[in-house]
């Protein structure tokens, strides 16, 4: 087993080897040890990382498998978390002194629901002061002088340098698409409200998602099912998520995709904006079974990034009041967006918040007419850490409720990397996943990150 393997091995092929006893989990937690101690000390993705802890869960986990137990989902795969999820065996800092040292003593859902099917958990990941917008000690693995993207950060990182196969991150604006783009992995931000948030911390009730990274494509699916809700107790997402008409692929017609540039189009880098065109182009003309057409948003779209700020800054002055008044928060970039928060009225929240709800039925009329929706993930390769990161149309689709995978596509001229989004309508994450198996059928998407970080 070799400190490279997680690029080789997805979680089914982890698997296989368990199975046919090629390697062990004990073996695998080495390789995620190893691969800590090569990239940590440059890269800073971990706030808390026991070797000890996993090597731990590894043997237990060998144990069950040695008494002919049955891999369970994600038997024996290591799991970065970020902290901003409770943990019952580390601390949740959440990115802040004031936290600092804090142990819940329980596990966020998510992570329960990790556990429940075998996941091993080493550690906590980096993450920004409350998961909003500064950047931490992370740095991006391709060029350490330039932004990881934010506010999951870390788990984007040991993903991508193989320190772990699979990490959770959230997203309220951009923040698990950036990342994910900025740094050449796949990120997943399902449908609003698929992922429970219970035990984890909350900036935004009509925004935060919870989601996740991987190195490898055939990964994104299983790790959804693993975290998502299930049964009649979610009737609305159940009941799509069980038709099997609305989520399957379509069989007597092509794949009706549409291309948009976004209002934030014009923010890309030029390179960006040709490196998607081109592969557009040729996405129609190598591939039959798919008809793309040039799309523009409904009205109202070009107001995404006026209204998210409306929403997501008032609902940070109301969570976060106690710490401004007693100017216990750190970063300047946090002090400023409660400060717009605290000149917001009430009055203003209520009308940003009908206007997300008028832009979640205009997006849905799109999806009458088309399957899925591609854009660039971010305005092309990563910023250098102190610059300015350009609009990107992320947060768009996080302000509409839509499921987004992040795919590790294109290369800036520098070779570093960025993504494409591929977009489908609300609870039709399984028809999303449909399309993207299209892809990498086709080869059109990559088997794993792009660029891989050999050690």
């Amino acid at each position: 087993m070799t400190n490279d393997s997680f690029f080789e091995l997805s979680i089914e092929k982890i698997h296989e080897g368990y199975r046919s006893g090629e390697f062990t989990p004990t073996e695998i937690a080495y390789v995620c040890i190893n691969r800590v101690k090569t990239f940590e000390p440059q890269c800073h993705a971990w706030v808390t990382f026991s070797p000890e802890l996993l090597l731990d869960q590894a043997y237990k986990c060998e144990s069950g498998l040695k008494n002919q137990r049955s891999l369970r989902q994600i038997e024996g795969i290591p799991i970065g978390i970020k902290d901003i999820f409770n943990t019952a065996d580390f601390q949740t800092e959440m990115g802040s002194p004031i936290w600092k040292d804090f142990t819940p003593g329980n596990d966020a859902r998510v992570v329960f629901y990790l556990r429940q099917q075998g996941a091993l958990i080493p550690g906590k990941t980096v993450t920004a002061e409350f998961a909003v917008h500064t950047l931490g000690k992370t740095l991006n693995p391709h060029d350490l002088l330039r932004t990881p993207g934010t506010s999951s950060s870390g788990s984007a990182v040991a993903v991508a340098t193989g320190m772990v196969p699979v990490a959770m991150g959230t997203q309220t604006a951009g923040s698990i698409v950036r990342p994910a783009s900025f740094c050449g992995i796949y990120g997943c931000k399902p449908s609003f409200g698929l992922i429970p948030r219970t035990g984890m911390l909350k900036t935004t009730d009509s925004l935060d998602t919870v989601g996740f990274f991987c190195l490898h494509y055939l990964d994104l699916k299983r790790i959804f099912n693993v975290i998502r809700v299930y049964g009649p107790d979610y009737p609305i997402s159940h009941a799509a998520l069980m038709d099997k008409n609305r989520q399957a692929a379509p069989v007597k017609r092509p794949w009706k995709v549409a291309f948009t540039r976004t209002p934030v189009w014009d923010d890309a880098h030029p390179y960006a904006q040709k490196a998607i065109l081109e592969w557009i182009q040729n996405l129609g003309d190598r591939c039959s079974g798919v008809a793309v057409h040039h799309v523009d948003l409904p009205h109202g779209v070009e107001e995404a990034h006026n209204i998210h700020a409306t929403i997501y800054n008032k609902t940070l002055s109301y969570y976060f009041k106690e710490e401004f008044s007693n100017d216990r928060l750190i970063s300047p970039i946090m002090k400023d967006l409660i400060s717009e928060g605290n000149g917001i009225t009430s009055s203003q929240y209520e009308s940003a918040l009908r206007k997300q709800e008028h832009l979640e039925f205009r997006m849905n009329d799109v999806f009458k007419e088309y399957d899925i929706i591609l854009s660039l993930s971010t305005a092309g390769e990563a910023p250098l850490r102190d610059e300015v990161e350009r609009p990107d149309p992320a947060l768009i689709w996080t302000l509409c409720h839509l499921p987004v995978i992040s795919a590790p596509i294109f290369l800036s001229p520098a070779g570093l990397p960025f993504g494409m989004q591929i977009v489908a309508a609300r609870y039709n994450d399984l028809k999303m996943f449909h399309f993207c198996n299209y892809l990498r059928d086709n080869d059109q998407i990559p088997e794993c990150s792009n660029p891989r970080i050999s050690s």
